[in-house]
């Protein structure tokens, strides 16, 4: 006899809780943006969800996915 593969459910008080991913965040062109290392700045090119030069006055830096210090304002 054979067992089928049967996704388990994590239950409400398990310690062991399913890792939630975080949405992904998408910027655009003209997007004010704050960096918790360079600042405020304006983002003035995308590539392709792969990564955002942004100029915070002073300088331009390409900040690489995943964005974890970059927010949109």
């Amino acid at each position: 006899m054979t067992k089928s593969a049967a996704l388990r459910r994590p239950l409400p008080t398990s310690p062991f809780k399913a890792r939630v991913e975080a949405p992904r965040k998408y910027f655009a062109v003209g997007d004010r943006v704050t960096h918790d290392r360079y600042g405020l700045g304006t983002a003035i090119g995308v590539e392709d969800d792969i990564a955002v030069l942004v100029d915070f006055g002073s300088r331009q830096e390409r900040i690489t996915q995943p964005y974890t210090a970059m927010f949109k304002l």
